[in-house]
């Protein structure tokens, strides 16, 4: 099928044209809740998740960035729902991630702290072909470091080593990223920064990249930015048009 275009059209009718096996990497917040109006439509998430299985290579990676709502005192657990039916569709929960919003909008009248996350639900067809790990510096390099392991029966020392630590380590699981500003009529704009990061280690430049709830087009902007190519599906006409103006 045509890449680098964004199809007005329900996910299901986009993922039935494409051949089993040929995604590299889908990134997407789908609608969950009443947390994400979307302009009134929903969708099938038992055979969307089996779709997607289907679709993604042989180690390809799906990212499902999803939230849960508040009713009456109690969070929904859509969140943990879908985890656990992608699961279910064959995909292994390779890492829970959590986005720590770092500029959310305050809230006082509740009985609990705020909310300020969202999950970030990493999913893979068996074990991810591509890992480009994303660094940040380390607060204790080129400190020397004793490592002892121990044999866990006799408590023997099995192996001692002293080494200096790096610069630089691999980022944490829990990444924190400004909501973006929204100067669209879209009601969830991601940041393209949450994005591209997910992009820049889970994919290579020329890979595929899927997004089945398109909406203002940022996995799109992202992918081409970062020499990726893209498919879209959204079933709003009206989103198109925002995501095609933006790209």
């Amino acid at each position: 099928m045509a890449i680098n275009i964004i199809y007005n059209e329900d996910c299901l009718d986009t993922m039935k044209s494409m051949d089993d096996n040929s995604i590299d990497l889908t990134i997407t917040s789908p609608p969950y809740d009443s947390l994400r109006v979307y302009n009134g439509y929903s969708f099938d998430f038992e055979n969307t998740s089996k779709e997607l299985y289907r679709i993604t290579k042989q180690g390809g990676v799906l990212v499902w960035i999803v939230g849960d709502e508040t009713v009456k005192g109690s969070e929904t657990g859509t969140s943990f729902r879908q985890a656990l039916g992608l699961k279910e569709a064959g995909f292994n929960l390779h890492d829970t991630m959590i986005w720590r919003k770092t500029n959310p909008m305050p809230k006082f009248k509740h009985k609990r702290y705020s909310c300020v996350f969202e999950y970030m639900f990493v999913l893979s067809k068996g074990q991810p072909k591509t890992f480009n790990p994303l660094m940040q510096p380390n607060k204790r390099a080129g400190e020397l470091y004793d490592y002892t392991a121990k044999l866990k029966t006799t408590g023997k020392v099995r192996q001692k080593k002293t080494f200096n630590i790096n610069s630089e380590r691999y980022r944490d699981n829990i990444w924190e990223i400004a909501v973006a500003r929204n100067d669209t009529d879209h009601p969830a704009v991601f940041p393209e920064a949450l994005v591209s990061d997910h992009i820049l280690s889970w994919s290579n430049e020329g890979d595929i990249v899927y997004d089945p709830f398109m909406g203002s087009g940022t996995t799109a902007i992202a992918a081409k930015k970062l020499g990726r190519n893209y498919i879209g599906s959204e079933i709003s006409q009206e989103y198109c048009a925002i995501a095609a103006s933006r790209i």
